[in-house]
């Protein structure tokens, strides 16, 4: 089963791909779109996770060949002190270049001050797949922790290291990929889709 992912994001891809390698479900392959031609531009202004989702994958829907599958993912760190900000702005919170660096900078700056016991925050992944009829799934995970003072560990992308999940006393960017893979809001919406490719 070959899935087009809905994403130019050559981290995103290839977290994806592990994922896929451990799900212990033979046949399932994540493609870039870039096997399909490139990522057509998509405008993420829906406000919610599972709108912007279901636009990147539509978007690849169309130029992908007609019997494949896409899969599309929306995610970001939703902070409680923040009213669950940057939340579906994850990428841009910086601004509209969606700088990275930029944005874990941001909101260690925003977060500076506030107390351990208001620190408390989530990543939220909504997957949207799309089959070769058309027809849509949605698949959401969670993982809750809470953000260290300032950013630790190398590995990873985005707000890793400033992310601690619960149970943990490392930043998902020093846990490392094995660890991560297995408890990320990302491998839980991954486990649900796989959960219904088994049924």
């Amino acid at each position: 089963m070959k899935l087009y992912l809905a994403s130019g994001n050559a981290h995103k891809v290839g977290e994806f791909q592990a994922l896929a390698a451990a799900a212990d479900f033979p046949g399932i392959e994540i493609l870039s779109a870039r096997a399909a031609g490139g990522m057509p531009p998509v405008e993420e202004d829906t406000g919610t996770f599972i709108g912007n989702a279901r636009k990147k994958a539509q978007a690849l829907r169309r130029i992908v060949p007609a019997e494949a599958w896409v899969l599309a993912d929306d995610s970001g760190v939703c902070v409680d002190e923040l009213g669950g900000a940057p939340g579906v702005e994850s990428a841009y919170f910086a601004g509209p270049q969606g700088d990275a660096a930029a944005n874990l900078h941001k909101l260690v700056a925003t977060m500076r001050g506030i107390p351990d016991a208001r620190r408390g925050a989530q990543f939220v992944c909504v997957l949207v797949l799309i089959g070769p009829d058309g027809t849509e799934h949605v698949f959401e995970g969670r993982c809750l922790g809470r953000l260290r003072h300032e950013p630790a560990g190398e590995a990873g992308f985005g707000y890793d290291p400033i992310f601690t999940p619960d149970g943990h006393a490392l930043s998902y960017a020093e846990l490392g990929d094995a660890v991560k893979n297995r408890i990320s809001h990302r491998a839980r919406a991954f486990a649900a889709l796989v959960a219904w490719l088994r049924r």
